[in-house]
């Protein structure tokens, strides 16, 4: 199960471009009310060293609907880790930094492990860390500064859609309030496959507004798979360890 949400979570940026972040000097669109949108959106980014809590993920394609429960701990920009549980039982462990992306599950005693080269090639476009971890924090998965968009006010929030890039048209919603993330939209026209990613809670915790509640939708050739990610706890800048040890005997396995 953990496989799935794991493949889920990553083809989720499937669309998205690889690139490390960069300092911006300026911003490419030139609405001026956009631009100070934009500004508050990275202003208002939730600045953490750490982040560790429980999530309860829920996974649904068309063949069935199952959920299982994540402890999650990151290390801002540099590592991502995951361990999964069924009714309490520990059953499947993901590791995931910059420059590596491993996982193993218990049932199957399975593995993989590798980097995101590996998983571009299965996905069928490069994708990187930065991105994921933006989607898990409630930011726009594409750097808002380094793109002309087309900028609107909507009853829900602030628009930008940019759909004149690489055949890939994008739209991101963020909070007339807090200026974060409320959607995020990627879709390939051509390829018949989008990513929506929605954000229907935000908490405050230690003075940080960090997303409640997520919900992914990737779409491709009609087919739809969704997961649905809510964090039931979090805290920050505690201390935190990434144990990960692919237990012996595993088989490796290629993400097919």
């Amino acid at each position: 199960m953990l496989k799935k949400i794991f493949i889920l979570v990553l083809v989720s940026t499937f669309i998205v471009s690889c690139g490390s972040r960069k300092a911006t000097s300026g911003i490419a669109t030139k609405n001026a009310e956009a631009v100070s949108v934009i500004k508050k959106h990275y202003t208002n980014e939730a600045e953490f060293k750490t982040a560790s809590g429980k999530l309860r993920a829920v996974y649904q394609d068309a063949e069935k609907t199952q959920s299982v429960n994540l402890s999650f701990r990151m290390k801002k920009d540099e590592a991502i880790w995951m361990s999964a549980s069924i009714l309490g039982f520990p059953v499947a462990k993901a590791y995931i930094t910059p420059t590596s992306v491993s996982y193993y599950e218990k049932v199957t005693q399975t593995y993989f492990e590798g980097d995101f080269s590996l998983v571009s090639d299965f996905l069928g476009t490069p994708l990187d860390f930065e991105k994921l971890q933006n989607l898990l924090i409630g930011q726009a998965i594409y750097d808002l500064r380094t793109q002309e968009y087309d900028f609107m006010q909507s009853p829900r929030g602030f628009q930008f859609v940019n759909d004149a890039t690489d055949n890939m048209k994008k739209m991101f919603l963020l909070n007339p309030k807090s200026f974060k993330a409320e959607a995020q939209q990627l879709a390939q026209e051509q390829e018949n496959r989008s990513l929506t990613v929605t954000y229907s809670e935000y908490q405050s915790v230690d003075g940080l507004i960090f997303p409640e509640n997520i919900k992914i939708i990737a779409n491709e050739g009609g087919a739809s798979t969704n997961i649905d990610l809510t964090y039931r706890s979090l805290s920050f800048n505690g201390d935190v360890s990434f144990p990960f040890d692919i237990p012996s005997g595993y088989e490796e396995i290629s993400l097919k």
